[in-house]
């Protein structure tokens, strides 16, 4: 018997490999001791970041998108490197995937786990469960515009950074935020936009918005503004179910949620192609963190919980179950790294892990 699904690995730079290689003994050790033990997933690992561009000129070759392009799924660790201008890193790597594969629906869980310290004041009294559903294909992120006038003297270059909503990519991001409302208990779905001052993308999505919400009169919809809906998280968490908003607001926005919840360390993603005509992506939402690669201590939980929302893409659901289970265990045992509180290494959270998949 041979694996089941092929998934490409790019651990990219920093504490990427180390989160990466962790998720990866987990999801191993899911069929280790078991009749056939035979693997779940064969891994194929490509070694593009930013020490390949050191190398290379560029952050990932040319045909990159061509070898990732036969693969079930894509697993990826972090990227940027202080050798290498974070937008440089940034484009020539992550964006370049998610824009050439399509993968418009960025979703980020919010999740509280037990025995994670949180700022909120009696967070584990409340429940507190929320998606942010993120547009990313296009917005803030399109990457049209550049700079001219580098010539003049003084102060005189210009740099034009434009926004670019479509109604197409406004209403398919929409649509897929409404499905996933739907599924969820609570059924309730909150637009966030700043369409007051900028009056044209945004005013279109929400124009938008309300047309899809009259084909969801089960979903409860309402609208807010950015700056609102930043302060709604911070007060009013317990109000939160589904999330949708643009690109750059989005990503601000689950930022915020991950730190509420413990720790970005802590922040699973996925970047789906929902028509699956490209294979998706699946990344802990944290950086590369140069101050602590190599020592030992990233926190691995944004992997491992990454690697559970692949195993549901692949309809493997109750593996993904059963990792996030194990996950929750070992934080409810308070095996904690340092940025949530404990004093644990990556090791120690994946045995632990590990432990807890057996036990169940």
């Amino acid at each position: 018997m041979t694996a089941l699904y092929r998934v490409a690995v790019v651990p990219g730079d920093g504490i990427g490999g180390e989160v990466v290689d962790a998720a990866r003994e987990v999801l191993d050790a899911l069929f280790a001791g078991s009749a056939s033990a035979e693997p779940l997933i064969k891994w194929t690992e490509f070694d593009w970041g930013s020490q390949y561009y050191a190398q290379h000129g560029r952050m990932m070759p040319e045909d990159g998108l061509e070898q990732l392009r036969g693969f079930d799924a894509l697993f990826f660790g972090a990227v940027g490197w202080p050798s290498v201008p974070d937008h440089i890193s940034l484009w020539g790597l992550r964006l370049a995937i998610c824009q050439g594969f399509d993968q418009w629906a960025n979703v980020r869980p919010v999740t509280f786990l037990p025995g994670v310290p949180s700022p909120l004041r009696d967070a584990d009294s409340r429940a507190l469960d929320w998606i942010v559903i993120r547009e990313n294909s296009e917005g803030e992120y399109a990457g049209i515009g550049g700079r001219n006038f580098t010539g003049r003297d003084g102060a005189g270059e210009v740099a034009v950074q434009s926004s670019l909503f479509t109604e197409r990519g406004c209403e398919r991001i929409i649509r897929y935020a409404f499905e996933v409302a739907r599924s969820r208990p609570r059924r309730h779905l909150t637009s966030v936009t700043k369409s007051n001052a900028q009056q044209y993308g945004m005013v279109m999505w929400d124009e938008i918005f309300a047309r899809v919400a009259k084909e969801y009169p089960d979903v409860i919809a309402d609208s807010c503004l950015v700056d609102a809906m930043a302060a709604r998280f911070v007060l009013q968490p317990e109000k939160l179910d589904v999330v949708v908003a643009s690109n750059l607001n989005a990503d601000i926005l689950s930022d915020l949620g991950s730190a509420l919840a413990g720790s970005l360390g802590l922040a699973a993603s996925a970047n789906f192609n929902p028509e699956r005509r490209t294979p998706s992506m699946f990344e802990p939402v944290h950086g590369s963190a140069p101050d602590i690669a190599g020592t030992g201590v990233a926190n691995p939980i944004g992997a491992i919980s990454s690697a559970a929302l692949m195993l549901d893409h692949l309809g493997e659901h109750e593996l993904g179950d059963r990792v996030r289970a194990a996950v929750a265990a070992t934080t409810r045992d308070r095996v904690l790294t340092p940025d949530i509180g404990g004093n644990a290494t990556t090791h120690d959270v994946v045995l632990a892990v590990i432990e807890r998949l057996h036990e169940a």
